[in-house]
């Protein structure tokens, strides 16, 4: 079996300036789901393959967005749960405040879009044991939170250290070096989270190459360029299922009103039709190798959930 899906966190820009310790400016308040989701379709078009978009339930207070993201259901893409207000330090909270956090996205989404997400995705890929206990007791079918990637970790670690020294205060936090040793294909979480277990809830981690355990998401495939992509995305060829994880700002640019951003964010230097470019090749890539791209919630049921 070689199945790979191609999943969307539906973060607002707002989020990454808060990564940075920045304001974000108001014009560019809207830009993922007024102008990256609909380039988001247009890829997946492009690539024949659906999207798993995890959607952030405040986000869907405005109509407009609300609208877009419903128009993408209709579209036959999976519409999946980023959490009510994608608050980086989800897993700090009390366990009521957790659940509210993961009911309210999840109510949010079926208000919007008519049905009920049956996968979730924490903010900022961190995740515990008592999480993990709160998506079995609402019905959660998969979990996409785990990512065991020593290079994203380390430069996670030092970029926020960075952001200390330079006087502001990041909102996003590392997760536990034990997110390290957790396995890298879809299981079912033990206690603690990285262990195999009987847990309801499928792991579907955050997809790394085999060997090194590179990360293989939307920000090291657009800024690798289409050759490196590819490359990238052969060093995955062999995993029974190849999770891509993209963000919509993956699919915009500086151009787009993301300047402020830039000294920042390497990715917005990098042009959107060469990310568009480089995402495809990857895709293309993974075709190539016998693999059938399907919903999140389609590869969830291959490997057994809700089974």
């Amino acid at each position: 079996m070689r199945l790979a899906s191609v999943s969307v966190d539906l973060d607002e820009i707002h989020h990454y300036f808060e990564i940075h310790g920045l304001t974000a400016p108001e014009d560019a308040s809207h830009l993922v789901y007024d102008v990256a989701i609909d380039r988001l379709r247009a890829l997946a078009g492009a690539g024949r393959f659906p999207l798993t978009l995890f959607a952030i339930g405040r986000d869907l207070d405005r109509a407009a967005s609300c609208d877009r993201l419903r128009a993408a259901a209709e579209d036959s893409h999976e519409i999946a749960n980023h959490s009510l207000d994608h608050r980086y330090d989800l897993v700090r909270l009390d366990r009521e405040e957790i659940g509210r956090q993961i009911d309210g996205g999840r109510a949010a989404i079926e208000a919007a879009c008519g049905r009920s997400p049956v996968g979730f995705r924490a903010p900022g890929y961190t995740i515990t044991d008592i999480v993990f206990d709160l998506l079995a007791e609402q019905g959660v079918l998969y979990d996409a939170s785990v990512f065991p990637c020593p290079a994203y970790w380390m430069a996670k670690a030092a970029a926020i250290g960075l952001i200390a020294i330079r006087g502001r205060e990041s909102r996003s936090i590392v997760d536990r070096p034990s997110v390290l040793l957790s396995p890298t294909r879809p299981y079912r979480p033990g206690r603690p989270y990285w262990r195999r277990g009987r847990s309801s809830v499928l792991e579907i981690p955050v997809q790394v190459t085999r060997g090194p355990r590179l990360p293989f998401i939307g920000t090291s495939v657009t800024l690798a360029g289409p050759s490196r992509a590819r490359w990238l995305a052969r060093m995955c060829v062999g995993e029974p299922l190849v999770n891509l994880e993209l963000h919509g700002i993956d699919v915009l640019d500086a151009a787009d009103g993301l300047e402020a951003l830039r000294p920042h964010q390497p990715d917005v230097r990098v042009a959107a039709s060469r990310k568009t470019e480089a995402i495809l090749a990857a895709v293309e890539e993974l075709r190539r190798a016998g693999y059938t791209f399907v919903t999140m919630r389609e590869a969830a049921a291959a490997f057994g959930a809700g089974s």
